[in-house]
């Protein structure tokens, strides 16, 4: 489990959507021409785009398009071959409390199944240097304080999703990076996802979030940037794209057919 960890405003409850501290301070994320290849594969040819504060911001795209990477290269976790990747105009790397800016969940493989999960939230306490009293705070917030002391190895699939939240929770961020969020939550935990998203958004913050998830996507953002074959194809606020289509599967559909038919065309006239 990939997991950091924020400090800046308090996520006590639901209620913090309207009663928040409004006078946050608030980070844009850049991401401006990244480039990465593993070994023979580019994984990420030219990836550029804005999230903002205040925004829900999803990065769509088929799987192998280069999302999870941009993401890793984003929190310092892969060095780009080019490119910047931007939090506040500073690199992760760069910023002067990185946890304390950042709160982020890449994988859920990191909590080890032995633990309860209060072991879990307490140990990640210390990590981060966080109040031991955030874990109650945010089990309440993420609906897993009834569950607490039972052992992580126990935990479906959804649970274990709302623990990596519940943990990445614990600094009180005011920038989230989500990668596949929704994986493993019924249909409750999906409206409760985006409710939460929502209303982190709405008191300043900023949330990227990664799925290929079309229908929940549609109902959870507010901007869109879809990266295919390791580059940006498109960027911009939903409604624009979705002008396109009916629906966000029907206008990403359209355009990356659009695209394969491209590719397609172009590969045959090489041969030709």
């Amino acid at each position: 489990m990939i997991i950091l960890t924020v400090r800046t405003f308090s996520l006590l409850s639901f209620e913090y959507a309207t009663e928040g501290i409004r006078s946050m301070i608030t980070a844009q994320i850049e991401v401006s021409g990244l480039a990465k290849r593993l070994g023979s594969v580019e994984a990420v040819r030219d990836v550029s785009f804005v999230a903002a504060p205040g925004r829900v911001t999803g990065l769509l795209g088929p799987n192998g398009a280069g999302k999870s990477t941009t993401m890793r290269m984003l929190l310092g976790l892969t060095r780009p071959d080019a490119g910047t990747a931007l939090v506040g105009g500073r690199r992760y790397r760069d910023l002067a409390d990185p946890t304390g800016t950042v709160g982020a969940v890449l994988d859920l493989a990191g909590a080890h199944p032995a633990m309860t999960a209060r072991g879990h939230l307490r140990s990640y306490c210390a990590l981060g240097a966080h109040h031991v009293e955030r874990v109650e705070q945010v089990a309440e917030l993420t609906g897993i304080s009834e569950y607490l002391d039972r052992r992580v190895g126990s935990y479906s699939t959804g649970m274990r999703q709302r623990l990596a939240l519940a943990t990445a929770l614990l600094g009180d961020p005011r920038v989230l990076v989500l990668d596949e969020p929704s994986n493993g939550l019924d249909p409750a935990g999906i409206v409760w996802l985006r409710t939460f998203l929502r209303g982190f958004a709405a008191n300043g913050g900023t949330v990227l979030l990664s799925s290929h998830v079309l229908t929940e996507l549609q109902h959870g953002i507010d901007d869109l940037v879809l990266i295919d074959r390791g580059r940006t194809t498109w960027t911009g606020p939903l409604a624009e794209f979705t002008e396109r289509g009916t629906s966000l599967e029907a206008a990403f559909l359209d355009l990356t057919s659009a695209a394969t038919a491209s590719v397609i065309s172009d590969t045959e006239g090489i041969r030709a």
